[in-house]
């Protein structure tokens, strides 16, 4: 019914009437009623074990080792989980349409969509027992939104199809492999490559076009892949050279080399300059399992948590957490970090985000071959 119709004693009756049913409906609290910070933890996780279950949207086993967290939460808690993967923009887009109907919970959105998703009131606010160890570029006011790990833009090779794997972007741009950079209207991880493009070539949050010149080149070379940058394709040797988060390509070259043994592929932070950046948590508005998602986050935010997200070669956001020393020892060389830097300027950042579709189309992908 379109609610602009609605008149008068009408409106009254069907909102009370909702309103009744509603409150007699067991595990159908109104989302936006809970007052999740005036809980304890041993409260919340009563609450979330009654509720039984957590969905996600955009934590895959695969990403920073969510699977290591998905399988405590139900060996521990008995708290079941199902994730549907998709990008930043498109966890926001389905909560946006679903509303009231949600079936999703929990999201993990890159470091710019967490705002966005706050402007938007899709946000539940929960800032968990670890709030005070959390820095302040991390986290919103109230806990609408807290990043839990950060990454380095990386690059990933597949020596099968390039025996000498670049180095740098200088070295990208003196190939002649294909090169993936990823779906820059949409995915946080494929803008922060854009980033550390420009950042590389003397660029900077508010000075881009430096990364746009890069990735203008290879298209103009006829190098920019257009096909789906995912895993599968990786695995698969249709994908030469791909800009992904360090954690992401190091749990990838894991895992293809423990499916096929002869597989190479070779991981390194670009030599001439990287970004860092982190991934926050944004529950839900609109969940009908509010506890259990809050729990989730508290849980991410735990020394479990954290060492979970690092055996995913994942930078925890805490820095009071001690990683085992197998952990430790699986990370890149800190050598490799020396020109890689986090976002200086967030705002103009968050700024430049909202035009970085259009001007990828006009300034990279108009010249494409």
């Amino acid at each position: 019914m379109n609610r602009k119709v609605m008149i008068g004693a009408a409106v009254a009756v069907v909102i009370i009437a909702v309103f009744a049913f509603t409150q007699m409906q067991p595990g159908k609290e109104s989302a936006g009623k809970v007052d999740l910070n005036s809980l304890t933890v041993e409260e919340l996780q009563k609450k979330a074990q009654e509720e039984g279950r957590v969905e996600s949207v955009g934590m895959p086993d695969s990403w920073a080792n969510w699977v290591g967290t998905w399988t405590d939460l139900k060996d521990k808690y008995g708290i079941e989980h199902a994730d549907v993967d998709m990008s930043s923009a498109e966890e926001l887009a389905i909560f946006e349409a679903e509303k009231e109907n949600a079936t999703k919970d929990i999201g993990d959105v890159g470091q710019s969509f967490g705002p966005l998703a706050e402007s938007k009131g899709l946000t539940l606010p929960y800032k968990t027992s670890y709030w005070d160890e959390i820095p302040e570029w991390a986290k919103d006011n109230d806990g609408d939104w807290l990043i839990g790990y950060y990454g380095t833009i990386a690059v990933i090779t597949n020596r099968k199809l390039v025996p000498n794997p670049p180095k740098s972007f200088a070295d990208i741009l003196e190939g002649e492999y294909m090169v993936t950079p990823g779906n820059v209207a949409q995915a946080t991880q494929a803008q922060c490559a854009l980033l550390a493009a420009a950042i590389a070539n003397g660029g900077s949050e508010t000075n881009l076009q430096p990364g746009f010149d890069f990735f203008r080149k290879l298209a103009e070379q006829g190098r920019i892949d257009m096909g789906e940058p995912n895993v599968a394709r990786l695995e698969k040797g249709e994908i030469a050279c791909y800009f992904v988060w360090d954690y992401n390509a190091l749990g990838y070259r894991d895992q293809f080399k423990a499916n096929t043994p002869e597989a190479e592929y070779d991981v390194c932070i670009p030599a001439d300059g990287s970004v860092q950046s982190g991934y926050a948590t944004i529950i839900n508005a609109y969940t009908k399992r509010p506890h259990a998602a809050a729990f989730t986050r508290e849980y991410i935010l735990s020394d479990a948590g954290q060492i979970n997200l690092a055996r995913g070669y994942a930078t925890p956001i805490r820095d009071g957490v001690e990683l085992p020393d197998d952990v430790k020892a699986k990370m890149l060389p800190s050598e490799q970090y020396a020109k890689a830097r986090p976002i200086s300027d967030f705002k103009a950042w968050e700024e430049a985000a909202k035009s970085l579709g259009t001007k990828w189309q006009e300034e990279v992908m108009a010249y494409a071959k």
